[in-house]
């Protein structure tokens, strides 16, 4: 009896209010809505195809946070199936990063000059090389010799690379681009600058298609918000978006700049470190933030 009369009470309020069009698909899409929380108790996981993680994965970014529990599966579930789509589009033959690696008769016969010729120093064995008609490059002629365990003299004045960045951090700044995935599969660059000595980051705005223009009016951006006050050294790689423009921008404001050695990514290891530690939570807008 108690059954019934709530039967009853609950047909009175569905079919309450002026028959619509509006009203019959809110009716349709609760009907929906309890559909799938039923099919959700049935025990065992549902079975379902690439197109079915595609649609649910780009309906995620439209759907509302509180309304997330309409879906078959959770949240994470789905946000694991748009990153599983951005690593399948980039799955294809990657170059290798970084330099290539020594020969060993290179090798060998750099030590072989470093014992016989105590006195060489670096750039001394690296002229000797290229009259044998091999280039290499003095970073390369110190690598070897101190995996060997040789110093050859005389010593090479000047700080080394780091002991330079700890000294002048507080005067470097360094860029480079990293790159935002979309639901749809679409690819976003965005340039930031790094501050060495504070680690704060200068977000600029995001582009399908970086080019020297945009780079360089993301700098004229950077030097009209007073960012430059200080900046004695910009750490740069050798991308050809870098254009004179761009630089020219730091040099007005008597900065120098600073290219990274060809197929060296450690020399610009900092900015790539810090970013994916606290820059992954991109901001859309051209702001900074202090890491």
């Amino acid at each position: 009896m108690l059954l019934a009369l709530l039967y009853a009470l609950l047909r009175r309020v569905i079919g309450s209010g002026r028959p619509s069009a509006k009203r019959e698909l809110e009716i349709e899409v609760v009907v929906l809505r309890h559909q799938v929380k039923v099919l959700s108790r049935k025990v065992g996981r549902p079975t379902l195809r690439r197109i079915d993680k595609a649609f649910l994965a780009a309906c995620l970014r439209v759907v509302p946070r509180h309304r997330w529990g309409s879906f078959i599966v959770a949240p994470s579930t789905l946000l694991c199936w748009h990153r599983e789509l951005v690593r399948r589009r980039w799955r294809y033959k990657q170059k290798r990063v970084g330099r290539p690696p020594i020969d060993p008769a290179l090798a060998a016969l750099i030590c072989r000059m470093g014992r016989e010729n105590p006195r060489w120093g670096y750039l001394r064995i690296k002229g000797e090389c290229q009259k044998l008609g091999i280039a290499v490059a003095a970073t390369t002629v110190r690598k070897v010799l101190r995996a060997a365990g040789l110093e050859p003299a005389p010593r090479r004045d000047g700080p080394s690379w780091s002991e330079f960045l700890r000294a002048q951090a507080d005067g470097i700044l360094a860029c480079d681009f990293f790159t935002v995935e979309t639901v749809f599969l679409r690819t976003l660059y965005v340039l930031f600058f790094i501050h060495v000595g504070s680690r704060r980051l200068h977000m600029t705005s995001s582009t399908r298609n970086p080019s020297g223009e945009f780079v360089a009016q993301q700098a004229r951006n950077l030097s009209m918000d007073d960012e430059l006050e200080g900046v004695a050294f910009l750490i740069r790689d050798r991308d050809s978006k870098y254009t004179r423009a761009f630089d020219g921008v730091f040099l007005s404001q008597g900065a120098r700049v600073i290219k990274t050695p060809v197929r060296a990514p450690k020399a610009k290891a900092r900015s790539p470190r810090t970013l994916s530690r606290r820059a992954r939570s991109w901001l859309p807008s051209s702001r900074s933030v202090s890491t």
